[in-house]
This record gives structure tokens, sequence and C-alpha cells, in this order.
């Protein structure tokens, strides 16, 4: 699949429209024909991994602790 491409004054012409039809390999934009931006949207999966591992991953011991026993004594 070719990238499509669009000089920036039609981009700026046609920008809000062109937000709303933005595929997801996003449009490269140029100026006297040469390459300047490239415009993707943003992927929006992220947010699906918050809790995605609750099943999955089993904590042992104290979550907050380091594993060692130690005991802070005052100095004279």
């Amino acid at each position: 699949m070719d990238m499509k491409v669009i000089a920036a004054a039609k981009f700026k012409e046609q920008c809000l429209g062109i937000l709303d039809s933005l595929g997801p390999d996003g449009i490269v934009i140029t100026k006297r024909g040469r390459p300047v931006a490239k415009l993707i949207p943003i992927r929006r999966d992220r947010a699906s991994l918050i809790g995605s591992l609750r099943a999955k991953v089993r904590v042992r011991g104290r979550i907050l602790s380091t594993g060692l026993r130690w005991e802070a004594h005052d100095q004279p």
C-alpha cells in the first residue's frame, strides 16, 4: 500500500476533513514536492494494557519489601 501524499497548501485548506478521515498509515505532507512531515494517528489501544496481566502475574511475598531484614541503631 502506498503512503498518501498531500501538498502543504492543500493540507492547510482541508486540514479538518483530513483529520477526520486519517487512515492508520497516515499521510506525508510535502512542500514544493519534498516531504516535510508525516501525520499519523495516535494509537488508542494502550489503555487496554491496564489490567491485562491481572490473571497472569502472581506476586509472592511483600511487594514493598527488598527481601532483606535490617535494623537501624541510634549512634551515641
